[in-house]
């Protein structure tokens, strides 16, 4: 298994952990200063462990296939406990915010100026141009995300071609000093026959002039 993505899990089960307990804590808190920043820390913890969940994805992409299969399976469990956490921030945040509207509303129920109406018009706008930002940041991070892991898995694919490549060239070589071995010993061989057929040669020759000046000495 990956050491590096090891290491980003460990990180982010401590984070989990950590996140779960402040979501307790802080359901428990009287609304003021305090809540508000319990809230703010939790929030950037869950934007901690988004960024973890995207590193462990990409760096589970870059490994071999069968690890690869093992780790997303992983990490899966990993995204659907932070989906949980996240949706226990947004109830609590969300029933403390229905409750300071409800406060505010019990100030003066039947009397609303049109100050008060305007400062709402507005902050709905700020709202929603917020959300509107936010939304738009996310899609772009997603493709900018998808992009990533797309380029990964593209270099995977080519260095799994590269070491392929190389095993075909070790094997090539091979083959090539196996012929340089197998011509080597063929021509060493041819060598050795040609010495052998030329002294029979020799022999042949030495014994027919001996065998011709043996009849002319004896005529």
């Amino acid at each position: 298994m990956s050491e590096v993505f090891e290491g980003y899990e460990r990180q982010y089960c401590e984070l989990s952990t950590n996140l779960s307990r402040k979501c307790s804590s802080a359901s428990l808190l009287p609304d003021g200063d305090q809540k508000k920043e319990k809230y703010s820390e939790i929030q950037s913890g869950l934007d901690d462990a988004d960024a973890l969940i995207r590193k462990m994805d990409l760096e589970a992409r870059s490994l071999q296939p069968n690890v690869k299969a093992m780790l997303l399976a992983k990490l899966r469990e990993y995204k659907s406990d932070l989906n949980k956490l996240k949706r226990e921030f947004k109830r609590i945040s969300s029933s403390d915010a229905h409750e300071e509207l409800l406060e505010s509303g019990k100030a003066d129920p039947n009397v609303v100026s049109g100050e008060q109406r305007e400062r709402l018009a507005m902050s709905v706008e700020r709202i929603n141009q917020s959300g509107e930002r936010i939304r738009e940041s996310r899609r772009v991070m997603l493709e900018t995300e998808e992009l990533g892991i797309s380029i990964v898995e593209d270099l995977n694919q080519q260095r799994e071609t590269l070491l392929n490549s190389r095993n075909k060239l070790h094997g090539v070589d091979d083959a090539i000093s196996k012929s340089k071995k197998v011509l080597s010993s063929m021509s060493r061989r041819m060598t050795r026959n040609k010495w052998i057929v030329g002294s029979i040669i020799v022999a042949l020759v030495i014994a027919i002039i001996f065998i011709l000046f043996y009849k002319l000495a004896h005529h």
